[in-house]
Protein backbone atom coordinates (compact mmCIF):
# COMPACT_ATOMS: atom_id res chain seq x y z
CA UNK A 1 0.00 0.00 0.00
CA UNK A 2 0.84 3.55 -0.47
CA UNK A 3 1.35 6.25 1.81
CA UNK A 4 -2.22 6.25 4.14
CA UNK A 5 -1.97 9.73 4.65
CA UNK A 6 -0.45 11.33 1.06
CA UNK A 7 1.12 14.76 1.93
CA UNK A 8 -1.35 17.14 0.07
CA UNK A 9 -3.01 15.61 -1.72
CA UNK A 10 -3.67 18.19 -4.96
CA UNK A 11 -7.43 18.27 -5.09
CA UNK A 12 -9.84 19.96 -7.82
CA UNK A 13 -10.16 23.29 -5.82
CA UNK A 14 -7.14 23.42 -4.07
CA UNK A 15 -4.87 26.52 -3.77
CA UNK A 16 -2.04 26.99 -2.27
CA UNK A 17 -1.50 29.28 0.88
CA UNK A 18 1.57 31.35 1.84
CA UNK A 19 2.77 28.30 3.77
CA UNK A 20 2.74 26.20 0.65
CA UNK A 21 -0.04 23.66 2.63
CA UNK A 22 -3.13 23.04 0.38
CA UNK A 23 -6.62 24.58 1.69
CA UNK A 24 -9.64 23.63 0.29
CA UNK A 25 -11.68 27.03 -0.17
CA UNK A 26 -15.79 26.34 0.05
CA UNK A 27 -17.87 29.45 0.08
CA UNK A 28 -21.48 28.76 1.87
CA UNK A 29 -23.73 31.96 1.74
CA UNK A 30 -22.23 34.40 4.12
CA UNK A 31 -18.89 32.80 4.81
CA UNK A 32 -16.05 32.04 3.05
CA UNK A 33 -14.57 28.57 5.09
CA UNK A 34 -10.83 27.43 4.54
CA UNK A 35 -10.17 23.63 5.15
CA UNK A 36 -6.39 22.96 5.55
CA UNK A 37 -4.14 20.78 7.43
CA UNK A 38 -3.58 21.53 11.17
CA UNK A 39 -0.29 22.27 12.42
CA UNK A 40 1.31 22.23 15.96
CA UNK A 41 0.00 26.38 16.36
CA UNK A 42 -3.78 24.65 16.28
CA UNK A 43 -2.86 22.52 19.40
CA UNK A 44 -4.50 24.63 21.32
CA UNK A 45 -8.01 25.10 19.33
CA UNK A 46 -8.01 21.23 19.03
CA UNK A 47 -8.25 20.80 22.77
CA UNK A 48 -10.45 23.56 23.67
CA UNK A 49 -12.60 21.98 20.77
CA UNK A 50 -12.55 18.14 22.02
CA UNK A 51 -12.83 19.34 25.40
CA UNK A 52 -16.37 20.87 24.41
CA UNK A 53 -17.00 18.24 22.45
CA UNK A 54 -16.77 15.75 25.23
CA UNK A 55 -18.74 18.23 27.79
CA UNK A 56 -22.00 18.76 25.27
CA UNK A 57 -22.00 15.55 23.41
CA UNK A 58 -21.50 13.27 26.29
CA UNK A 59 -21.46 15.29 29.49
CA UNK A 60 -17.84 14.18 29.97
CA UNK A 61 -14.68 16.02 31.47
CA UNK A 62 -11.31 16.05 29.52
CA UNK A 63 -8.36 17.08 31.76
CA UNK A 64 -6.63 19.89 29.35
CA UNK A 65 -3.12 18.48 29.97
CA UNK A 66 -3.68 14.92 29.03
CA UNK A 67 -5.85 16.44 26.05
CA UNK A 68 -3.00 18.82 24.99
CA UNK A 69 -0.49 16.03 25.75
CA UNK A 70 -2.81 13.67 23.17
CA UNK A 71 -2.95 16.48 20.45
CA UNK A 72 0.69 17.07 20.74
CA UNK A 73 1.26 13.06 20.58
CA UNK A 74 -0.91 13.31 16.90
CA UNK A 75 1.50 16.00 15.36
CA UNK A 76 4.42 14.19 16.67
CA UNK A 77 3.59 10.84 14.91
CA UNK A 78 1.61 11.96 11.73
CA UNK A 79 1.30 7.94 11.19
CA UNK A 80 -1.54 7.93 13.79
CA UNK A 81 -3.56 10.60 12.94
CA UNK A 82 -4.28 14.12 11.06
CA UNK A 83 -5.87 16.86 12.13
CA UNK A 84 -8.10 19.37 9.60
CA UNK A 85 -9.48 22.33 10.86
CA UNK A 86 -11.47 25.22 9.17
CA UNK A 87 -11.58 28.44 9.17
CA UNK A 88 -13.59 31.70 8.54
CA UNK A 89 -11.85 35.17 8.43
CA UNK A 90 -8.98 33.60 10.13
CA UNK A 91 -10.53 31.81 13.09
CA UNK A 92 -10.44 27.91 13.49
CA UNK A 93 -14.41 26.96 13.70
CA UNK A 94 -14.02 23.59 13.07
CA UNK A 95 -12.05 20.49 14.14
CA UNK A 96 -11.37 16.55 12.84
CA UNK A 97 -9.05 14.71 13.25
CA UNK A 98 -8.59 11.74 11.01
CA UNK A 99 -7.36 8.44 12.30
CA UNK A 100 -6.93 4.86 9.93
CA UNK A 101 -8.18 1.28 10.42
CA UNK A 102 -7.25 -1.61 8.14
CA UNK A 103 -9.70 -3.63 6.41
CA UNK A 104 -8.62 -6.97 5.54
CA UNK A 105 -11.96 -7.48 3.69
CA UNK A 106 -11.73 -4.66 1.50
CA UNK A 107 -7.57 -4.90 0.94
CA UNK A 108 -7.21 -1.62 2.36
CA UNK A 109 -7.95 1.01 5.04
CA UNK A 110 -11.26 3.10 5.85
CA UNK A 111 -10.61 6.63 7.45
CA UNK A 112 -12.47 7.38 10.31
CA UNK A 113 -13.65 10.95 11.52
CA UNK A 114 -13.12 11.29 14.67
CA UNK A 115 -13.08 14.45 17.23
CA UNK A 116 -15.50 16.42 14.89
CA UNK A 117 -16.68 19.64 16.37
CA UNK A 118 -17.76 22.97 15.01
CA UNK A 119 -17.91 25.93 17.23
CA UNK A 120 -21.67 26.46 17.67
CA UNK A 121 -22.42 30.02 16.23
CA UNK A 122 -20.95 29.05 13.57
CA UNK A 123 -23.21 25.78 13.44
CA UNK A 124 -25.78 25.50 9.70
CA UNK A 125 -23.12 27.61 8.27
CA UNK A 126 -21.42 24.50 6.10
CA UNK A 127 -18.33 24.51 7.88
CA UNK A 128 -19.16 20.24 8.62
CA UNK A 129 -19.73 20.23 5.03
CA UNK A 130 -16.29 21.80 4.03
CA UNK A 131 -14.68 19.38 6.27
CA UNK A 132 -16.41 16.30 5.20
CA UNK A 133 -16.42 17.41 1.62
CA UNK A 134 -12.53 18.28 1.57
CA UNK A 135 -12.10 14.87 3.35
CA UNK A 136 -14.01 13.18 1.01
CA UNK A 137 -12.02 13.94 -1.80
CA UNK A 138 -8.80 13.49 -0.60
CA UNK A 139 -10.22 9.79 0.43
CA UNK A 140 -11.37 9.08 -3.06
CA UNK A 141 -8.10 10.36 -4.78
CA UNK A 142 -5.80 7.63 -2.47
CA UNK A 143 -6.28 4.49 -3.95
CA UNK A 144 -5.81 3.15 -0.51
CA UNK A 145 -8.58 3.74 1.21
CA UNK A 146 -11.91 1.88 0.70
CA UNK A 147 -14.28 4.36 2.41
CA UNK A 148 -15.40 7.06 5.47
CA UNK A 149 -16.30 6.08 8.68
CA UNK A 150 -17.16 7.90 12.37
CA UNK A 151 -18.98 7.35 15.31
CA UNK A 152 -21.40 9.49 17.30
CA UNK A 153 -23.05 9.40 20.48
CA UNK A 154 -26.11 7.75 20.64
CA UNK A 155 -28.13 11.29 21.76
CA UNK A 156 -26.75 13.70 19.26
CA UNK A 157 -29.43 13.51 17.11
CA UNK A 158 -29.17 16.43 15.35
CA UNK A 159 -25.48 15.22 14.36
CA UNK A 160 -26.70 12.01 13.02
CA UNK A 161 -28.94 13.97 11.09
CA UNK A 162 -26.14 15.89 8.92
CA UNK A 163 -23.87 12.78 8.77
CA UNK A 164 -27.26 11.00 6.76
CA UNK A 165 -27.69 14.66 4.52
CA UNK A 166 -23.37 14.02 3.32
CA UNK A 167 -24.58 10.57 2.37
CA UNK A 168 -23.27 8.39 5.56
CA UNK A 169 -25.71 5.54 6.45
CA UNK A 170 -25.65 4.21 10.02
CA UNK A 171 -23.31 0.75 10.50
CA UNK A 172 -24.94 -2.57 11.20
CA UNK A 173 -22.20 -2.67 14.80
CA UNK A 174 -22.31 -1.77 18.31
CA UNK A 175 -19.57 -0.03 20.10
CA UNK A 176 -18.17 -1.43 22.96
CA UNK A 177 -14.76 -0.24 25.04
CA UNK A 178 -12.43 -1.12 27.37
CA UNK A 179 -10.84 2.23 28.92
CA UNK A 180 -8.48 1.45 31.90
CA UNK A 181 -7.09 5.22 31.65
CA UNK A 182 -9.03 6.96 34.27
CA UNK A 183 -8.46 10.43 32.04
CA UNK A 184 -12.31 10.94 30.87
CA UNK A 185 -14.68 11.62 33.62
CA UNK A 186 -18.72 12.78 34.03
CA UNK A 187 -19.33 15.74 34.66
CA UNK A 188 -20.35 16.40 38.09
CA UNK A 189 -23.46 18.39 38.66
CA UNK A 190 -23.44 21.24 40.53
Amino acid sequence: MGAVFPPSDVERFATRSSSGKHRATTMSTSHRIIVRDADPRDTADIVDFNRRLALESEEKLLDPEVVTAGVRRGFSHPELCRYLVAEIDGRVVGTTMITVELTDWRDGVLWWLQSVYVAPEFRGAGVFRALYRHIAERAHANKDVRGLRLYVHHTNQRAMRVYEAMGMAKADYEFYEHDWSDAVRRRVED
